[in-house]
Formats: structure tokens, sequence, C-alpha cells
């Protein structure tokens, strides 16, 4: 089967925590938005990893709720960052592969016609903020204070592309010292609450940390016993604490929804781990998007829960915006059509009976505007056994992996399809396509109906034209 569709992210069905919004009457609640860059699912000492310590953020789990499987927008930074902040899949935004500063063009970004989650809360009276790293545009049409952020500060390419910070299109810092960026963006955000704290604000923290290069804080290099790469993120936890402190001290804890998580897998090569998965960034093995994710909202949130329940980077806008009493659907008119879905609406989580919907996902890779693999509950096909032999991550196979890997080629040919249950084989190294030939036609003819309807969508252009 050949299925040809331009985009790079992932396709959830309906799913929720029942939890309800705020009165009228009430404060709206602020919103903090952090973002790691490159962050694998078991880099947290709370999702597993034997080194590195994260008390914060295993903290924020404690006080809140920490998904199990959660994907982020897409499987490499720019499409990723697209998804997050419109709610929308990066196709919508004539997204077909790389990111900014590579693959793409050198004036592609998201399209100033785009409906933002900034833009959104900034028309609801939100003071509106990013500090940190942009990579969905260059040019001042593109940049963060076109898109609804009212302050930013900010790198607009990867930390190993640019040397330029930038406020609003003035350039404040060439060259930036890299290992001191998360200690930067830290203290900018501060800033910011401080200055806005007896007002909503929504501010958005995607940090370049861990990405590479990984060159450690002064102050921190050394104290992780994971080398370079624990270093890094051992201070973006710290960093994260001071802004949680931040909050307390100013009395607004309460009223702050924070979450945390990372824009795709871990880049190949680093130390980062994303067991049990195999795969990496750029990949449409599970490895490359299935990230940690922690939410709090201490008023109002349960704590300590620990869920699987799906939830993709898209419904970031919906779920924020139904939280914060606001009425997106009315704001969005089609530009581009907002796919995320609100995952406050349905059974709540803590029922353990509650009956929940089906998953669906469709995966790409970073380099394709073909789509890979799709997934239905804990079924997962991919289309081409190339991608699940060759695609992205395979450098990193255990032995034991490899050898599962050798017997499938072995007892395949290109261009089969494979077949994965999840639930019983994270790492997807068993084929069952022969076992289960029903379940191929099924997920194959599902994926051929997705790719339809969103064949049908119309697109915003991702270039800013040329003047």
């Amino acid at each position: 089967m050949k299925i040809s569709l331009v985009a790079a992210t992932l396709l959830f069905s309906p799913i929720a925590f029942s939890f309800a919004a705020p009165e009228a009457s009430a404060q709206k609640p602020n919103v903090i938005l952090i973002m790691a860059d490159d962050l694998g699912y078991r880099d947290l000492s709370s999702y597993g990893h034997p080194e590195i310590k994260t008390p914060v953020i295993d903290g924020m789990a404690l006080d809140g709720i920490k998904l199990t499987n959660f994907h982020s927008g897409a499987t490499v930074c720019t499409p990723s960052r697209m998804a997050l902040l419109t709610g929308a899949y990066p196709v919508r935004l004539g997204w077909t592969e790389g990111v900014a500063g590579y693959k793409m063009g050198a004036r592609d970004g998201l399209s100033p016609e785009a409906l933002t989650i900034a833009e959104i809360f900034k028309s609801e009276g939100y003071r509106t903020a990013i500090s940190g790293k942009w990579h969905i545009g260059n040019l001042p049409e593109t940049r963060p204070a076109n898109q609804g952020f009212d302050e930013t500060y900010f790198i607009p390419l990867s930390n190993n592309q640019t040397t330029k910070i930038l406020r609003g299109n003035e350039v404040v810092e060439d060259p930036f010292e890299n290992r001191l960026l998360t200690e930067k963006f830290t203290i900018e955000a501060i800033r910011f609450i401080r200055e806005n704290a007896g007002k909503p604000f929504f501010l958005y923290l995607p940090y370049s940390a861990p990405h590479f290069p990984v060159e450690p804080h002064p102050e921190w290099a050394g104290k992780s016993s994971f080398g370079d790469y624990g270093d890094v993120v051992e201070e973006m936890d710290f960093r994260i604490g001071e802004i949680l402190a931040t909050l307390d001290e100013l009395g607004i804890e309460d009223n702050t929804i924070v979450i945390f998580t990372s824009d795709n897998g871990p880049q190949n090569g680093e130390q980062a781990l994303a067991d049990p998965f195999r795969g990496t960034k750029w990949s449409a093995l599970e490895g490359g998007t299935r990230v940690p994710c922690v939410m709090r909202w201490t008023s109002t949130w349960p704590k300590n829960v620990v869920s699987d329940i799906p939830m993709n980077a898209m419904d970031f806008l919906p779920t924020l915006c139904e939280a914060a009493g606001i009425d997106w659907k009315s704001k969005s008119k089609g530009k581009p059509v907002i796919d995320g879905r609100n995952v406050f609406n349905s059974p709540s989580i803590l029922a353990a009976t509650a009956e929940q919907p089906t998953e669906e996902l469709l995966y790409w890779e970073g380099m394709s505007d073909e789509p890979r693999a799709i997934r239905i509950g804990h079924w997962k096909l991919f289309f081409d056994r190339k991608y699940a032999v060759e695609g992205g991550g395979t450098k990193r196979a255990t032995e034991e992996q490899a050898e599962k890997i050798k017997a499938i080629v072995e007892q395949t040919k290109p261009g089969d399809p494979l077949l994965f249950n999840l639930a019983e084989d994270p790492d997807e190294t068993v084929n069952l396509s022969r076992e289960f030939p029903d379940k191929v036609d099924e997920l194959l003819n599902r994926a051929k109906q997705l790719k339809a309807g969103i064949d049908s969508l119309e697109k915003l252009e991702i270039a800013t034209p040329k003047k």
C-alpha cells in the first residue's frame, strides 16, 4: 500500500479526564508550558532513569499527573513545535520534511495566518511570553512577536544552528554561551512571572537543553553521575524548581497550571534513553515520539496520578483553553483546523472501570511526507518493514533486540508490513503480521481513510512570501 501525506505528527481519538474548568467569577489560571529539547522517555528519575536525578519534576508528578502514553506532536523539532502551538497537524501548515535550518527553506516558518495558543490566550486578557528556543521561523513575519507573544526572549533556531538571542526583532546577545542558556531562559521567565503575578499570564518556556551540543553550566559540570548529559538535565530540573519556588513565594502556585514535556525523542548518538522503546528522534518507532509528560494544577487536578491514557501535544491547546474557560472553537475559524482534543471531557482516569476510547495514531518520520505506521489501541502496523527495521534508532538496539530484528528480516521481504502488539512488545521486535492478517487489513484500511480525510483539508502556506 502507498499512502501519500504531507505531514509529521500523530492522530489521536478524543480522550479525557473529567475535571471542571474554573467558574467564570474566579481568576483565570496562569499557564506555564515547559518543554525540553530531545529529552528521552526514560531521562527523568520518575520515569526510571538509573542515574539522573530530577527531584523537582518528580515532585510535580506527585502533586499532579504523570502520563506514560504521551506523544510529542512530531518526531523532530520544527513540526513538533508547530503542532504544540497550533493544536494542528503540521501537514495543515505545509510542512513536508526536516526542520528550520535543515532541509526546510531559509524563509520557511509557521504561517502568519496560523492561530496559536498564545494568540488565543492574549485575546482573553492574558499577558503572554516566550523564553527559550523558537525554531519555527526566523524572519520577522514568522517570529513569536507576530504569533501572539507580548514578550519574547528567544533563540530563533536550535542552539547548534545560531549564536543569537533576540528580544522581539532585536539581537540582544551574539554570540551567546550555550552552557548558560538554561539559566538565562529561567531568569527571564522568573522576571516575567514576577512582573505579571497580579494578572493572568501564559508563559511558554521551551528550553534548548539537552539538545546537542551538550555543555553543562560551570556550576553543574561533574555534578551528576551520568556525564555531561546528566549534568545538563539535572540543572534544568533545578531551574524548574526555581520557577516553582517563585510561584510559591508570590502566592500564585495553586492557581498556576504547570506542564513539563519534551519536543520529541532523543537524538541518536547522545546519552539519552528511551527505554523500553526502540527508536530515536526522526523515527516512526515509539522512541521517536513517546516522551515524558507531567502536569499539575494543585488547586484543581488530582495528585499522584499515573495514567496510561493517550495524549498528544496537539491536545494542549484545547485542553488548556477549556481549563481556563476559553471558548477556543469560536476563535479558531479553521485557520488551521484544530486537530487536538480537550482531554478533560470524558470518563475520569481515576475510575479504573471507565471505558476509554480507542487510541488512533498515524506516524511519520522527520524526513518524509509519507506516513510510515498506524496505531489503533495496542496494535501498531508499519506499512513497510524498512521503517521498523532500518528507520532511525535501530543503531541503539540492544544485542537481544538486534537478534530479533535479524529474525524479522529473515522471515519477511522488502515492502512487507510489520504488525506489533505494543502492550506485549513495546520495543517493536516481534512481527505478528502472519498470525493476524485480518488485523493487518483493518489497520491498512483505516490508514487509507485517515489519509483521504486529511488530504481533503485546506493547508496554510508555510513559506513566507518573497518580498
